[in-house]
């Protein structure tokens, strides 16, 4: 279990911190055009997307402090652990439906929706206690 923690640890960082760097670039208009999604110039797939800015930011607020406060030993750092992974895999639900419902399959942008949904499910779970429930029932 150390271990699968251990690799969620980097990949919360590496998320967290792609999460405000995405903002970041996407708020300064860097994106190039050959990346952006479909329909990225239109005022509503904007608003759609900067609507989860603050699913993401607090995703990733939280996650930063958990990853701190569990290299401090606190061991209440694990619940905002939970609530980090929790919003990460939503947001990732979040947009694969959408692009599921537009019926846009672009790869550029499934694989890291997919990558947000998936990532912290074992985590979530381990977290969560369900293991320890699933084996004791």
């Amino acid at each position: 279990m150390a271990g699968e923690i251990a690799v969620t640890r980097r990949l919360m960082l590496l998320t967290d911190v792609g999460f405000l760097v995405y903002f970041s670039v996407t708020g300064l208009g860097l994106v190039p055009a050959a990346w952006a999604f479909a329909d990225y110039a239109n005022p509503l797939m904007v608003a759609w997307n900067w609507s989860f800015l603050w699913i993401d930011l607090l995703a990733s607020a939280t996650g930063l402090l958990s990853l701190h406060l569990l290299r401090r030993g606190v061991p209440e750092a694990e619940r905002l652990m939970l609530v980090s992974l929790v919003l990460t895999s939503a947001s990732g639900l979040m947009a694969v439906a959408f692009w599921t419902l537009r019926g846009d399959f672009s790869l550029a942008w499934w694989i890291p929706n997919l990558y947000l949904l998936l990532f912290p499910l074992p985590a979530i779970v381990r977290l969560a206690g369900l293991t320890r429930r699933i084996y004791r029932d």
